[in-house]
């Protein structure tokens, strides 16, 4: 999880990342090898994965929302495949937000579940076939590139603009999750969230080896509605520096900050610390959409929900076009891939 992972795997190499190079060597040899030699299961319906090379937070869960929505826009009856990381179902399980809580599903799956059916499962195919069952046409993997455990006909992949790939090494060195060159080949598409440029050097890359480059960003929602405003500012999200600067880019006044691991449960004590510092201090508390769905889910003071901001977002393509693009070029791959199909089997 990229807020439990150490600062440097988000700076220039130095000693603790070469130290580690052995054990990185090894990790990134089997990562690679599983991508390359994996039996990728075809399953009757359009894939696009929305991924990325690095552990930690680039904005693919907002992305994989507007593509939804632009494949709704184009008649299409999309759904999302989540592992549903972080919470305790095991078995394949088609998401209600009714009666699922985050503890349950995981909290990205209940924020996909508000836009299109989601089914959670480290099995792939289970899920895709629950999906199915509901009527989808179309299927948005949300993260599981590196799985490879299902054919993807469109494979996006995610660069943090301002963090790109951090230090260049594979895990435990680095973020990487396995070499970049065995990820690459695999990848489709690159789109680069935000206007940052750390992720320059593997944007390159992609392009020498004939990737399509796409920018977007995050737009925050209700924006004017921040600014003037005083916050004591906490998150438990891969990247909660980006959440920060993000308040004060609306205008808000972040005074106070508190940082917590990626898909953290609140305790009851740091609620009362946070409630409590925040009265103190004369500032409101604010936080991201995915916090507040582990919050309205968890054992929350109803009070603190009451009076708890929440800076909502939404991904944004640079150019209009680009989500259709995508979504007609998945659709294209999987015509093609349905037809050769066909032709084997005659």
């Amino acid at each position: 999880m990229a807020s439990e992972a150490p600062p440097f795997w988000w700076e220039k190499a130095d000693w603790r990342a070469y130290a580690l190079f052995p054990a990185s060597s090894i990790y990134g040899f089997f990562a690679g090898r599983r991508m390359l030699t994996a039996r990728r299961e075809k399953v009757d319906l359009p894939v696009l994965c929305v991924g990325n090379f690095t552990v930690g937070g680039t904005g693919k869960t907002p992305l994989a929302i507007a593509l939804a929505r632009q494949a709704r826009a184009m008649r299409l009856n999309p759904g999302f495949l989540s592992r549903g990381h972080g919470g305790s179902i095991a078995e394949p399980h088609l998401v209600d937000r009714e009666h699922d809580s985050a503890r349950q599903v995981g909290d990205e799956p209940l924020l996909l579940a508000e836009h299109a059916p989601t089914a959670i499962t480290p099995q792939r195919a289970a899920a895709a076939a629950l999906l199915a069952g509901q009527g989808c046409d179309f299927l948005i993997m949300d993260d599981g590139f590196q799985s490879a455990q299902l054919h993807m006909d469109f494979a996006l992949i995610v660069v943090d603009g301002r963090y790109g790939i951090g230090n260049g090494h594979v895990l435990p060195a680095g973020p990487l999750r396995a070499r970049l060159e065995d990820q690459v080949r695999y990848a489709t598409g690159i789109v680069r969230m935000g206007e940052d440029r750390s992720g320059e050097a593997v944007v390159r890359q992609a392009a020498r080896a004939g990737k399509p480059i796409f920018e977007a960003s995050i737009r925050p929602r209700d924006a004017d509605s921040f600014a003037g405003r005083r916050f004591l500012a906490f998150a438990g999200i891969g990247h909660p520096d980006k959440f920060f600067r993000t308040v004060s880019d609306v205008g808000g006044s972040v005074v106070m900050s508190r940082s917590f691991p990626d898909h953290h449960f609140y305790s009851n004590d740091e609620l009362r610390e946070l409630s409590s510092t925040a009265e103190a201090a004369g500032l409101e508390l604010i936080t991201t959409a995915k916090d507040a769905i582990r919050l309205h889910n968890g054992t929350a003071p109803q009070e603190l929900l009451d009076r708890m901001a929440v800076l909502e977002i939404d991904a944004v393509f640079e150019t209009a076009s680009t989500a259709e693009r995508i979504i007609a070029e998945t659709l294209s791959a999987w015509r093609e891939r349905r037809l050769g199909t066909q032709s084997l089997q005659t």
